[in-house]
């Protein structure tokens, strides 16, 4: 799947990335000195402008040039090198382009661009001017007349909060697309609100959400890296109002789930952690403060298939948008294989042709983006979420000399954000249905519980492609073997007090309990004698061990590890008392599930029917049924994903949390009536050859 190229078309619609028709390129003549660079053109974005131009033989870089100018082309201030191209700018160095952002909207300027051999410069190319576009938005229609508090300063001043609140309320009043619902609360009780946008209107309920398969842009998690927020409240405001056929033609397909401000305490302090003083992006899996636990409950109830994540990057020397995919090696092949994709496969070319500069996190051999699951990209890859860091290069560097000044630095890193929160919906919109497919293979396949446990190991991310957009690739941080575990258990046990006992590694007066935080990542636990299970046969099963097992690097608790009870070929019938866990065994005959009982099943083959009447609980995944399977009235959660049954299949009148019924083959009926709640399939459809039944007629 990686380097899958998206076709071209697709992206040519969707407004370069400005949301309007695309302009033609102001051209330069051409000129006639040897080693002058030919053929200059300047195309306007929103908030930045794509120069291009012939390449020089034997040019090691180039220097881009900016004036502002009157409209007779008369300068009005002071030329300034905006800009230094360097052939590990981006992957295809036959036709170079550069960004040029940091200006203020609506104002006029001219270009020019010059070759250096080795530090010798060239004679400058003839000189470009065009007008740049103002902000976006008709300055006289209520709606798009909307403005932050950012754009109003020209990058003077970020957005704070009570400027953001009533920007966001406007929005949501002034457009049938838009929703805001507050999500949580931060530690000082802020809200925490989330743009949910569709065309004409947003779905009515997160299950609704859900079945459009969404995708989410976390925008500012660190209080003190304020560009992405600023980028999505720029960008909510252009999905709100734009008449653009193609990204009305998106949205009504999906829905855009924009969370601005997770950390609006640490924005109100200019810090990184939250008011206790917690880096946000190192909790996403033990969520143990407010904010994180607002935004996991959303990922479980909304079900984005696809994400990014915003942050700024102090790194002068690296590009301009560093990205990188869910590294963690318990994150399911095909979605680190799709996340690749949109950056090296989409982001990169893109960024190519629009002249910004898109490398790995890390492509300066820095130490950093590596396989902790506490981080946001890592949680969502092993919650089978396609995703993506986005870092936004803090400071201009050698490649952008203009940018001491603080509103062109900002105004760049904003801008740049936009451009690739576009991408994002661009590139969600072509390849729905492989990320769709991504993910329903990683439920299926983490719902098995087969293969090795990893507790802290990123996977390697390669120089791509030659030459490398950037100077190295990341580092690799390898796991080592007492961080591997080859054999994993059918379950963990939490006593009583382990899973409902007082905790103190949250903030005073807000700490929550082992129970409610597995209750937040929507896991399935089992009540039985003497405490707790939690089945790996679940679909986020490569995080379970991460926080409950006592080699975790960063756990929760110190769970027991139950081990298989039946692993090879049982003759006759098989009666459950108790806990069963058989893994890839095979029973001959039929299995009777005790009340009270719990049955656990990966993989193997049963030849006989399954009856469960008033379980504890049933989870059974990747196994083979020749025979009918009946779940009645079970108290605890029941799982039923990636089987092949032959027979009918009927859940009925379960009294827990909402059955799974996923990626089944069932030869016969499915059906589902009188259950608590109805069952889910979390988008990943079963195939049944007969009919299906009241609340599965849907799954």
């Amino acid at each position: 799947m990686r380097h899958r190229r998206t076709t071209a078309g697709v992206f040519s619609a969707l407004l370069a990335v400005t949301l309007a028709a695309t302009a033609q390129p102001a051209a330069a003549q051409q000129p006639t000195e040897p080693n002058q660079v030919q053929d200059l053109t300047v195309v306007q974005g929103d908030g930045f402008a794509t120069l291009a131009w012939t390449p020089v033989d034997g040019a090691t870089d180039y220097q881009i040039e900016r004036t502002p100018v009157a409209e007779d082309g008369t300068a009005t201030g002071a030329s300034v090198t905006v800009g230094l191209w360097r052939p590990n700018r981006q992957i295809n160095n036959t036709e170079p382009t550069f960004a040029d952002a940091g200006f203020a909207p609506g104002n006029r300027f001219q270009w020019r661009v010059r070759a250096r051999l080795d530090g010798d410069p060239q004679p400058y190319s003839a000189p470009v001017g065009d007008t740049t576009r103002g902000h976006w938005g008709d300055p006289d229609v209520p709606g798009p007349n909307l403005r932050t508090q950012w754009e109003s300063t020209l990058g003077a001043q970020y957005t704070n909060d009570v400027n953001e609140y009533a920007y966001t309320a406007a929005i949501d009043d002034l457009s049938d697309r838009v929703r805001v619902v507050e999500i949580g609360r931060t530690l000082q009780d802020r809200p925490i609100n989330m743009f949910v946008i569709g065309y004409p209107t947003p779905p009515a309920t997160p299950e609704a959400v859900a079945a459009t398969n969404p995708l989410a842009v976390n925008c500012n998690v660190h209080g003190n890296e304020p560009g992405d927020r600023e980028a999505c409240l720029i960008m909510a405001r252009q999905l709100a109002f734009t008449d653009d056929p193609t990204t009305l033609g998106l949205l009504s397909k999906t829905t855009m789930l924009i969370v601005p401000t997770i950390n609006g305490d640490g924005r109100a302090a200019n810090s990184r952690g939250n008011a206790d003083g917690q880096d946000l992006n190192r909790d996403y899996s033990l969520i143990r403060q407010p904010e994180t636990q607002a935004f996991v409950e959303m990922v479980r109830d909304y079900r984005p298939i696809a994400s990014y994540d915003g942050h700024e990057y102090g790194n002068s020397n690296t590009g301009d948008l560093p990205m990188l995919p869910p590294r963690h090696q318990n994150v399911a092949q095909g979605i680190f294989d799709e996340s690749q994709d949109m950056i090296e496969g989409h982001m990169y070319t893109e960024g190519a042709k629009d002249g910004w500069w898109a490398c790995p996190y890390g492509c300066t051999g820095a130490n950093v983006g590596l396989g902790e699951e506490t981080i946001l990209r890592n949680t969502l890859g092993l919650k089978n979420v396609v995703n993506s860091l986005l870092e936004l290069r803090s400071s201009g560097g050698p490649t952008r000399p203009d940018e001491g000044n603080t509103a062109n630095n900002r105004r760049r890193k904003t801008y740049s954000a936009v451009w690739t929160f576009h991408q994002f919906l661009a590139y969600h919109g072509a390849n729905v249905g492989d990320i769709t497919a991504a993910r329903a293979e990683a439920i299926r396949f983490q719902s098995a519980n087969t293969g090795r446990i990893v507790f802290r190991g990123s996977r390697p991310i390669e120089a791509y492609p030659a030459p490398h957009p950037g100077d190295t690739p990341p580092p690799l941080d390898a796991p080592t073997a007492e961080r591997i575990l080859e054999q994993p258990p059918c379950a963990y046990k939490l006593t009583e007090e382990q899973y409902h006992g007082a905790r103190d590694d949250g903030p005073d007066g807000q700490q929550t309990t082992v129970a409610q935080r597995l209750a937040a990542h929507g896991w399935k636990v089992i009540k039985v004698a003497g405490g707790y299970l939690v089945p790996l046969s679940q679909p986020e099963r490569g995080l379970v061990p991460l926080l409950l097992d006592e080699q975790a690097a960063e756990g929760m608790v110190a769970g027991e590890r139950i081990a298989p009870t039946l692993t090879g070929t049982h003759h006759g019938p098989l009666t459950v008392s108790g806990v069963a866990c058989l893994a890839d065994a095979t029973v001959r005959g039929p299995v009777q599930v005790r009340p009270g009982a719990t049955l656990i099943v990966n993989g193997g083959s049963i030849n006989g029917s399954v009856n469960a009447s008033n379980a504890s609980g049933f989870v059974l995944t990747a196994g083979t049924v020749n025979g009918p399977v009946n779940v009645t009235g079970t108290i605890g959660p029941v799982l039923l994903v990636g089987n092949r049954i032959s027979g009918p299949v009927n859940v009925v009148n379960t009294t827990g949390v909402a059955p799974l019924v996923a990626g089944n083959t069932v030869n016969g009926p499915l059906g589902c009536s009188g259950n608590a709640a109805g069952p889910v399939n979390l988008e990943v459809a079963n195939s049944v050859s007969g009919p299906r039944f009241d609340q599965c007629a849907r799954l």
